[in-house]
């Protein structure tokens, strides 16, 4: 059943290029805030000014944009909870760190690194955990002072209470942390810069989000939020505490969590390699969800309709750039041809375009156009596959033509010209028959003997239906172009 209070959030920080992982992450948030017909808040955790870059704001804004993710607060589009940039809400921050100091829930800190370091070491070599020790909690105001008189700057830690912290995850399940394993943390640098952990829950908490999804790497840091979202709720400053669902890793090759590194996880790849967006998302949303026990192909609507996080899988989810491909592929084809044409248009123009502008045929492209959307697997395909149309020579590849031209085949495309020549051009079935019957002539199957005629004509060893592009490109070109391959072999 639907429900219209849910509001959820996507929060990324503008680092570098935008990550699968992170989109898998949104298109979770959005198709599950879609689904109950709640609120998708979109907010840009940009308080690491050394890492954070206007660029990558504003490929973040694009990349949604593009896929289609839209969002019902945040840059752009407003709502009553605005800024939606961290770094438009410091004093937001300090008033709530001033808030908690004041209620006994967070304290100064003076350790400095080495000391916690060397108490840390002294921790693991007595079997005892590891984590901060609890050193500053009770200082006494001498203590302090003496501190201050070495030059010592303090952070703010957040107390946490001593008990066991149990929550239920929308994806795990009911989990149980000790306190032991949660000691107190920074929330507040020295510099009076707040921390991740304290901007990122108190956002959630003003914003009034009920459903927190994200990533697995930030389940150790849930515990702490909780604790951290009753102190708010005792403050005035939260009403309460959301939900959480922690998503399975995405995993790329030798079983490592997918890292913005891998050359697969950048979503411009996908972009520039020509995806469609509504397949990408397709496959994006297996990472982790299944449609149903025997359907991969879907459209965004369909999910959206049938999306529930209960059902998301807590196991790591594998990335598959073949089955990314695939589903892509079946989406192209799911296209009206006048849409798939549409969509081709950016790849047949420069820069990826190897042919003049002035030698682009339009009435060409239009007519092979659905015998295309049948053979790519991506967009960008679609440049190397029709060149020959626009091209005033086809491209050679060498390779190609050594693995066609054997021995023989200038003797094949001399019978393969002349059945041609005599061929009704209206008709790409009367090419083949011409074809067919060139290559019985010299005792060979259709396989064989249209090889050479592809290469001469083509220039390519593969490519889209042969005889219906002879037809395309026509009786006088295709003619040319086979004595050109004559010539070459004569020279």
């Amino acid at each position: 059943m639907a429900n219209a209070n849910i509001r959820v959030r996507f929060c990324p920080s503008p680092t570098g290029n935008p990550h699968v992982g992170l989109v898998r992450t949104a298109l979770f948030n959005w198709a599950f805030a879609r689904h109950n017909q709640g609120t998708m808040v979109f907010r840009i955790e940009d308080t690491d000014a050394a890492r954070d870059s206007e660029e990558s704001y504003q490929q973040l804004l694009d990349s949604l944009k593009w896929l289609g993710l839209d969002w019902d607060e945040g840059p752009e589009v407003g709502g009553p909870h605005a800024p939606y940039r961290q770094s438009q809400r410091m004093d937001i921050y300090k008033d709530v760190a001033e808030k908690l100091l004041a209620g006994g829930h967070a304290y100064h800190c003076y350790c400095t690194q080495t000391e916690l370091d060397d108490r840390r070491e002294a921790a693991r070599a007595a079997g005892r955990p590891s984590g901060y020790d609890g050193h500053c909690r009770e200082l006494t105001a001498e203590q302090v002072e003496a501190y201050k008189a070495e030059g010592r700057e303090a952070i703010v830690r957040f107390r946490m209470p001593d008990e066991t912290i149990t929550f239920t995850d929308l994806v795990r399940g009911e989990l149980t942390f000790t306190p032991e394993n949660v000691p107190d943390y920074g929330i507040v640098r020295a510099n009076g810069a707040p921390l991740y952990t304290l901007v990122n829950p108190v956002d959630d908490a003003l914003m009034e989000i009920t459903h927190v999804l994200r990533g697995e790497d930030l389940l150790s840091s849930t515990p702490r939020q909780i604790a951290l979202y009753k102190a708010l709720i005792e403050l005035g400053v939260a009403k309460e505490i959301p939900q959480f669902g922690h998503l399975p890793y995405v995993m790329g090759e030798g079983n490592k969590k997918l890292s913005k590194r891998d050359p697969q996880a950048s979503l411009n790849l996908y972009r520039e390699r020509g995806f469609l967006p509504e397949g990408l998302l397709n496959y994006l949303s297996l990472l982790g969800w299944s449609f149903s026990a025997d359907r991969d192909l879907f459209t965004i609507p369909e999910m959206v309709e049938k999306f529930d996080i209960a059902d998301v899988n807590a196991n790591p989810a594998r990335f598959d750039l073949k089955k990314a491909e695939s589903i892509n592929a079946d989406h192209i084809r799911m296209l009206d041809v006048k849409d798939f044409a549409a969509a081709c248009e950016p790849w047949l123009e420069a820069p990826h375009a190897n042919w003049a502008p002035e030698d682009f045929d339009r009435a060409a492209w239009e007519a092979i156009a659905p015998y295309a959307q049948t053979r790519l697997t991506v967009l960008s395909d679609i440049t190397a596959n029709v060149d020959f149309l626009f091209l005033k020579e086809p491209v050679q590849d060498e390779a190609s033509w050594t693995k066609a031209m054997k021995e023989g085949s200038d003797a094949l495309l001399i019978t393969a010209r002349e059945r041609l020549g005599q061929a009704d051009w209206n008709d790409p079935e009367s090419l083949k028959n011409a074809v067919l019957a060139a290559g019985e002539a010299h005792g060979l199957k259709l396989g064989k003997a249209q090889a050479p005629v592809r290469v001469a004509v083509t220039g390519r060893t593969v490519g889209l239906p042969l005889f219906e592009s002879l037809q395309i490109l026509g009786r006088e070109k295709t003619l040319a172009r086979i004595d050109a391959a004559l010539a070459k072999f004569a020279g």
